[in-house]
């Protein structure tokens, strides 16, 4: 279905975006134009997602929509045993409360927000070990979410094993700029995780668009149909979470899956205290329905091609503006580069917040924040982190706008572009929460 787009003028904009404390999570939807905060949960379901929807079985237990998402996710990703969540970040708790203990380390590509949170607040530390290419926003490398096996291997041999109870990879990448993992390095992971004798645990939200650039741009696969990708993909993993919000197309669930039946009856434990029973863990089963059907959906090659070249375009056109994001584009969104943009912004006064919020200011676009609002604090100093890359990410919901939108997003971070010179200052925080607190946070001007 559509819906309209409301204008509004700039001085609107400035009057709602100091209402909202300067976080573009606080504003209400309809005060925004183009609405790129995020990919998750903002697609729209295909007309089969809608009838597979109607058809939703609303039994507690074992109901005939539980099983179209058993046999979706045995088909196409190749595990016997799921449970439902709500959505993503459920799913980690849950798989989280089983293995992950206080003083645990675990290493992985640039962990995400969620992830690291959930680490973090079990008194364990996310190791990060993306390789060093993916800290250069303008240098080429075709699979910038790889792990870079050295920093693994290194880590692992210095550190107690039973302190590391897996490995995790991100699919794709979202905190280095929805980066692509190569299904060579995946491989080179799983070999060193088996040498160790630690679980490889993949983070799948975006599994499928990690699958289309390995058809892309690595050797051997230009060929093979996607879906075959992804069951190799998958074979070296012991488990995985995924929110199906982003490569299912719904607006809401997600679910882990894995391949020990003794990993899903401690799960279960957990599934059934923070979801619901394992055969809806917090999902009604017209959403199941509609995931199921979503996961067949989102494996399509053209669907994918489609989607991919909608965020290409998006990065083509801030490019040709003179705009520096992280190249190669990835799947979901364009990263752009907020320190190089606005390099008169002190790193304190949260340089990618500031790009954020004047873009909405300029157009009505909102974007969001990956940078040292998402990084947090230090657990233990409490001091800032402040990572290398500073992004503002404009996420593109999946079968939503048109390149139009694309267009306008272009034009007026060009505006802002071209009076970058104008903007040396940027926000100090007057509250925010102990943890993920970029999700509440509220801003005054420096």
């Amino acid at each position: 279905m559509v819906e309209p787009l409301g204008r509004s003028s700039r001085e609107e904009r400035e009057l709602w975006m100091k209402e909202a404390s300067y976080n573009l999570f606080n504003l209400s939807s309809d005060k925004v134009f183009v609405d790129l905060l995020t990919d998750s949960g903002t697609g729209a379901m295909s007309d089969r997602q809608w009838s597979a929807l109607m058809m939703g079985d609303e039994s507690y237990a074992g109901a005939a929509s539980y099983f179209k998402m058993k046999q979706a996710i045995s088909e196409i990703l190749g595990f016997d045993y799921f449970l439902p969540t709500h959505q993503g970040r459920a799913a980690e708790n849950v798989l989280f409360s089983v293995l992950i203990k206080e003083g645990d380390m675990i290493p992985g590509n640039a962990h995400f927000d969620t992830t690291k949170g959930h680490i973090e607040f079990r008194k364990a530390m996310a190791v990060d070990c993306t390789i060093d290419e993916a800290l250069e926003p303008a240098r080429y490398h075709p699979f910038k979410g790889n792990i870079d096996p050295g920093k693994l291997e290194d880590f692992l041999r210095l550190n107690p094993v039973e302190r590391i109870p897996f490995i995790i990879i991100t699919l794709t990448c979202n905190t280095s700029g929805g980066q692509p993992v190569s299904m060579q390095n995946i491989r080179e992971v799983k070999s060193i995780a088996d040498k160790y004798g630690i679980p490889l645990i993949f983070d799948a939200a975006r599994f499928a668009e990690n699958a289309y650039f390995i058809r892309e741009r690595e050797d051997g696969y230009a060929d093979r149909p996607i879906r075959q990708i992804v069951r190799e993909m998958f074979s070296y993993a012991d488990a995985m979470t995924m929110s199906s919000k982003k490569d299912a197309i719904v607006n809401m669930g997600g679910f882990i899956a894995m391949r020990s039946h003794e990993l899903f009856r401690h799960a279960s434990v957990f599934n059934i205290m923070f979801e619901g029973y394992i055969t809806y863990g917090g999902m009604s089963g017209r959403d199941m329905n509609a995931l199921a059907q979503g996961l067949y959906e989102g494996t399509e090659y053209d669907y994918l091609d489609t989607r991919i070249r909608q965020v290409a375009y998006l990065g083509e056109r801030l490019k040709h503006f003179g705009i520096q994001c992280q190249e190669p584009f990835g799947g979901h969104a364009i990263f752009v580069d907020a320190r190089h943009f606005l390099p008169h912004v002190p790193r304190e006064e949260y340089v990618a917040q500031t790009l954020a919020v004047e873009l909405y200011i300029e157009g009505g676009v909102r974007g969001v924040e990956i940078g040292t609002l998402l990084a947090d604090r230090d657990p233990v100093t409490r001091q800032n982190r402040y990572p290398a890359l500073e992004f503002l990410r404009l996420a593109i919901p999946r079968r939503v706008y048109t390149n139009n939108h694309m267009e306008y997003t272009a034009i007026a971070l060009a505006n802002v572009f071209e009076r970058r010179e104008q903007i040396s200052k940027g926000f100090r925080i007057v509250r925010e929460a102990p943890i993920m607190r970029h999700f509440t946070v509220e801003l005054e001007r420096a």
